[in-house]
């Protein structure tokens, strides 16, 4: 719960007051390697905070796990479309790894909007966060080719490649494996 308070202290204005209607709205969770924060078909009531471990994003494509995103510590997971429309999500967020993470519940949050204006604005900067990510790496598939989305996941991200093996990066990427081990041999 701490990591979670020191990260909202570090992108906003927030006081004792503000977290302690906050805390009426998280609770701390543990998941296992595979277990799943949200299943496919599933509406999203939730945002979670990764406090250690890593999450991802992925849905299966002819039998094939494809993934779209990777949530480290700090990083916030959630399926905005589910979240804001109640519509059920199109793809299932787990742990990569053994994790721990903040969940913040949806409807608490909403109540605690009402109460103090430093949340709703704590609430706005992390869907903006998660948005830019979801953004960056959607551009990353628009405007660069393979290997400069490889380049800039490297640069951007050091270590990923140290807690992601090689087929699970290819999937991200949307590369093969073969052409993933190529990049790293000429980089």
């Amino acid at each position: 719960m701490n990591n979670l308070k020191r990260y909202i202290e570090s992108i906003t204005e927030f006081s004792e007051q503000n977290w302690s209607i906050l805390s009426d709205c998280v609770s701390e969770m543990q998941f296992k390697k595979n277990e799943p924060l949200l299943k496919e078909g599933q509406i999203c009531n939730s945002i979670y905070f990764i406090s250690s471990g890593v999450c991802k994003s992925c849905y299966n494509m002819d039998g094939k796990e494809i993934n779209t995103a990777f949530y480290f510590e700090n990083d916030f997971a959630t399926n905005i479309k589910s979240l804001r429309t109640s519509s059920k999500s199109e793809y299932n967020i787990k742990a990569h790894e053994k994790t721990k993470a903040v969940k913040i519940d949806k409807t608490r949050l909403l109540e605690a909007y009402k109460q103090s204006h430093q949340i709703e604005s704590f609430g706005r900067k992390v869907l903006e966060l998660i948005t830019a990510k979801y953004e960056e790496h959607s551009d990353g598939f628009k405007l660069l080719t393979p290997k400069q989305r490889f380049d800039a996941l490297v640069s951007q991200y050091p270590d990923f490649l140290q807690r992601i093996s090689l087929t699970q990066t290819a999937s991200y990427l949307g590369i093969s494996r073969e052409t993933l081990s190529r990049f790293r041999a000429i980089k």
